[in-house]
């Protein structure tokens, strides 16, 4: 664990703009988190729910009794896109394929971040690139090591799950937890998560109450809930008639199914590539579909 403190915060951005391939607000009318901005730069109370916390992109794709409902255009009222936020100075490649971040003995107080991650047509998406990091209880980001670093992905439901601990304090930042997102073969989005009540909510620059988590107590610790969506169409099923079959994907070294490790090296479609992130490999997760997990080298 390091013992640099950051001494400056994460830059802010140059100015307010839309998430990855959203229209304008006039596009899509009044939705939550339009809302919840005005409120914020109102200096109102951020609005919740009735059972106090903020919608989640789940309660759009699942009616009242649970089942799941027909993918609509958007994710209301679990909403827009997940908007993008800058990646800060401290993102490290190559972080432990891990969904716990806590060592024995590690200070801060224990959190649970769970959730989905959806498609705009309220789909959840399997195989999503998950990874994580954020400052210890000190405020402190290890940049030596990979200590509350790491990636996951998401299961066959769309589901991820991340134990660590609430993160410290450090000058001009509130409490958050930097994320980048990955469908396979899609755009990387970067984003941070964030904690409802804390004073520097209203003070931080970059703070977006549409990336605010739902956080209730739980034990000694905390467990907070967060449902990403992503500018992407989940596969929502074989389609009638179906789609011609796919052609022979090209020759190689690479696999679907193989453990692979940091700096192990691949040929895929007459390209050379080496590993940056140890990861099981699947289909969709070809090396020129994830450039977080594949470096090419020719």
């Amino acid at each position: 664990m390091t013992s640099d403190t950051p001494t400056t915060p994460d830059e802010p951005k140059p100015g307010p703009r839309p998430g990855p391939g959203q229209g304008s607000g006039a596009d899509r009318g009044i939705s939550r988190k339009t809302l919840l901005r005005a409120a914020v730069a109102a200096g109102a109370a951020v609005p919740l729910l009735a059972t106090g916390g903020v919608a989640l992109a789940r309660d759009a794709a699942r009616s009242s009794d649970g089942r799941t409902l027909t993918p609509t255009p958007y994710c209301d009222d679990g909403d827009d896109l997940t908007p993008d936020q800058m990646e800060g100075p401290y993102f490290k490649p190559n972080s432990p394929l891990r969904t716990n971040l806590v060592t024995p003995g590690t200070p801060g107080t224990p959190l649970t971040v769970s959730g989905y991650v959806f498609g705009r047509n309220c789909v959840p998406l399997s195989g999503v690139l998950l990874d994580f990091w954020q400052a210890d209880d000190n405020g402190d980001y290890d940049m030596a090591g990979y200590t509350f670093r790491g990636h996951q992905f998401t299961d066959a439901t769309g589901a991820f799950a991340l134990k660590t601990i609430v993160p410290g304090l450090y000058p001009g930042r509130t409490r958050h937890i930097h994320v980048k997102v990955q469908a396979p073969g899609e755009p990387i989005l970067t984003t941070q998560l964030y904690f409802p009540g804390e004073p520097r909510n209203s003070t931080d620059m970059i703070f977006d109450p549409a990336l605010l988590m739902n956080v209730r107590g739980a034990g000694g610790g905390k467990e907070g809930t967060f449902d990403f969506v992503l500018n992407v169409d989940g596969d929502t099923g074989p389609t009638d008639p179906p789609t011609d079959p796919p052609t022979d994907p090209p020759g190689g070294t690479w696999t679907s199914g193989h453990a692979y490790t940091s700096g192990d090296r691949v040929t895929y479609g007459g390209r050379s590539y080496r590993c940056l992130q140890a990861h099981t490999s699947m289909a969709g997760w070809e090396p020129p579909n994830v450039p977080a997990l594949w470096q090419p080298e020719s």
